[in-house]
């Protein structure tokens, strides 16, 4: 494995998604369809000739040195890695997905997926990052009242504690507010005390996880403290979603689940990052048009394994990965 990561760093593309998740573009000498790239070495002037008196058996040297190209590594697509490992987990006509997760080491990403989702209680995360956000401007402290209702909410999901949290920040005011802060670009809150229909992506939860437990944060490390202290404490029976693809017990997440009243379908969703092999993934996976809680459950974790083994994998063992989490 340790040789196969080595491979990849030395053919990392630049695909990171540090709050809007695009692709930079790199100038390059030339490059191919495919995406391999060439780099042109310096073409060298002439060393001084040799003395054919000095040396009179040699061959002269040529009168202009030969030009030399270099070939890179291949550029990896990590988005088209992506596509291929979920083909064993989705099934066309069922229900809709979308991942998203991050190499914390390299800093590369990779993204399945288009199109908005509701979050149902993973918004608890934005809420709580949002409170957070508004007492470092103000430079004060949660109050005893607040800490009480942030563990419950996110340890425990309780709903009451998010709706005083989420009137608390301003409602969706409050939240989009923040966001722009953050650099989400796709997610909006819910309208009125419906903070579990703000709409988000895969990208922008991917972006909200690195406000948690990146560095580059507008998050203090303090706030990124107790995030990540109490997203690592979730009650036993919640402890699933991006958890399955992690090794042991080296994960901090939280899930959402919400039965539609319009159609009797499940929105299942899961965030957080994961360790595996002593290194961390940010992972967010969203699903809508479950039939069932616990169908959406295999989904999600189907889908998290399936993105954390585009980095853990080799090219070859992508493909047979993928189908193993998928039964």
């Amino acid at each position: 494995m340790e040789s196969s990561r080595a491979t990849r760093r030395r053919a990392r593309r630049s695909h990171r998604p540090l709050l809007s998740l695009a692709l930079a573009s790199v100038a390059v000498v030339g490059a191919t369809a495919a995406g391999t790239v060439y780099v042109k070495a310096q073409a060298h002037s002439g060393a001084g000739a040799v003395s054919s008196a000095a040396t009179p058996s040699a061959s002269p040297p040529p009168a202009t040195t030969t030009q030399e190209a270099a070939v890179a590594e291949p550029v990896v697509d990590f988005d088209e890695r992506l596509a291929t490992a979920m083909k064993s987990v989705t099934v066309p006509g069922r229900a809709k997905v979308s991942v998203a997760v991050l190499d914390v080491d390299s800093g590369d990403s990779a993204v399945y997926g288009e199109g908005a989702f509701d979050t149902a209680s993973i918004v608890k995360v934005d809420i709580l990052a949002a409170l957070l956000l508004r007492h470092q401007e103000a430079g004060t402290s949660l109050s005893a009242r607040e800490k009480a209702y942030a563990t419950s909410m996110i340890e425990n999901s309780d709903n009451a504690s998010a709706s005083a949290l989420w009137d608390a920040i301003g409602k969706a005011a409050g939240l989009d507010a923040a966001n722009r802060t953050f650099g989400l670009t796709g997610t909006e809150g819910g309208d009125g005390a419906l903070w579990g229909l703000t709409q988000t992506t895969a990208a922008d939860q991917l972006a909200l996880l690195q406000q948690v437990f990146g560095d580059d944060s507008a998050l203090n490390q303090a706030s990124r403290s107790y995030l990540q202290g109490l997203m690592g404490q979730i009650e036993a029976d919640q402890r699933w979603g991006v958890s399955a693809a992690a090794d042991g017990s080296g994960f901090a997440l939280k899930n959402g689940w919400l039965p539609r009243s319009t159609t009797g379908l499940w929105d299942v969703n899961s965030i957080g990052r994961v360790t595996v092999d002593g290194h961390a993934y940010l992972v967010a996976v969203l699903s809508n048009g479950n039939s069932t809680q616990a169908e959406g459950i295999s989904l999600v974790e189907a889908a998290a394994k399936a993105a954390v083994s585009v980095f853990t994998e080799s090219d070859t063992d992508t493909g047979a990965s993928a189908a193993a989490v998928s039964r």
